[in-house]
């Protein structure tokens, strides 16, 4: 059944998931002093969406042919475009931290913004692969991203979700780029894109407020630097190998969101540097493979969703860990496969099942 495909990502994959759960059980351990109900809750629901409704959408990704993204990839854009822009009808929507991310159907929730990650670069990669050969023409090539961009950006600002907007728009420059873009263009949009992030700055003072703490960690101590004062302190008092498993302290009512986006600090409390290399080297691995099924898929389409997959998972991955280490501003996005957060988790082994998927047009490895 899984024959022709990459077996090493595969493994990795899996092991990576595996190791996810018994970090993020842990993690949990810091919602049970809080509230018991809420701990068996997350429980249940990251081992459903996990090992359930995880395998399923993985083994479909692995099944489905890639091409066919190819053929529907803008009915899927737009599917997920329109789906997005379902958090800002007040029936449906869930405010939560300040923002409108979810879509409340009743007995589960959904956050779209994860299928617009994806289908985005479906869209970027079709694009690319089917006019590549106009893009002297900048109807063909900077036009038509520009206008995704845009639509995109509307959307993910207003909720706001900053961190899910860098990883789209890092995965569809790449994307893009890789696809045939002109230097001009890049250069256009790398401008555009810097004047952008200055005016977002200066209008949103959250944001503001993370630049400070990323530049001064000492600003505002019980405030807006207080996240990352307490990773780093779960990080230093971990040490090499950390104080052992389940023995975080900083998850009981220090860290926000130790099931979240803090989860890799309460890994290098627990499990030290050692722990945090393990992920990273296993993160790596994702990228490697990831970069031999790029460069090898015999098909433009092929080897263009397959850099643009890789670049959601790895950005994102360092997003989250930068963050956490206080070498990137914080974005508050969750650390792949890991974190708390089941449309993330499906997501991306979804994403992850499609990259093995690519792998089959190859016949060899390394």
């Amino acid at each position: 059944m899984f024959e022709k495909i990459d077996k090493t990502l595969l493994i990795v994959v899996i092991v990576l998931l595996m190791s996810g759960l018994v970090i993020f059980g842990s993690a949990a351990l810091g919602v049970l002093s809080v509230n018991e109900a809420k701990f068996y809750s997350v429980i249940k629901t990251q081992l459903i969406y996990a090992l359930c409704g995880g395998g399923l959408v993985l083994y479909l990704g692995i099944h489905i042919p890639y091409m066919l993204y190819k053929k529907y990839a803008y009915v899927f854009f737009s599917f997920a475009l329109i789906a997005t822009t379902l958090v800002f009808v007040p029936a449906l929507t869930r405010y939560h931290g300040g923002a409108h991310r979810w879509i409340d159907v009743g007995f589960f929730t959904v956050q779209p913004s994860e299928i617009l990650k994806f289908g985005f670069v479906i869209a970027v990669a079709s694009w690319c692969a089917t006019y590549r050969n106009k893009f002297k023409d900048w109807r063909y090539g900077l036009l038509p991203y520009l206008i995704a961009v845009v639509l995109v950006s509307a959307i993910l600002l207003a909720q706001p979700d900053f961190g899910t907007y860098l990883i789209i728009m890092t995965a569809s420059l790449v994307t893009f780029f890789v696809g045939g873009a002109r230097k001009r263009h890049m250069q256009i949009l790398a401008v555009s894109g810097l004047i952008g992030i200055i005016i977002l700055i200066t209008l949103r003072p959250y944001m503001l407020e993370r630049v400070k703490t990323f530049l001064n960690n000492t600003h505002d101590p019980r405030g807006s630097s207080w996240q990352l004062n307490q990773s780093l302190i779960a990080l230093g008092s971990g040490g090499f190998t950390g104080r052992g498993l389940g023995q975080s302290v900083q998850k009981f009512n220090y860290l926000p969101e130790p099931i979240g986006d803090s989860v890799f600090a309460v890994l290098g409390e627990e499990m030290g540097f050692l722990g945090t290399l393990y992920i990273i080297i296993l993160y790596g691995i994702v990228g490697i493979r990831g970069y031999y099924i790029f460069r090898d898929t015999p098909d433009q389409f092929g080897r263009l969703l397959a850099i643009g997959i890789v670049t959601i998972i790895l950005s994102q991955a360092t997003l989250n860990i930068g963050s956490m280490l206080g070498i990137l501003p914080l974005t508050g996005v969750p650390l792949p496969l890991i974190s708390h957060g089941g449309t993330a988790l499906m997501v991306a082994l979804f994403e992850l099942g499609v990259l093995l998927n690519i792998s089959k047009s190859i016949h060899r490895y390394i």
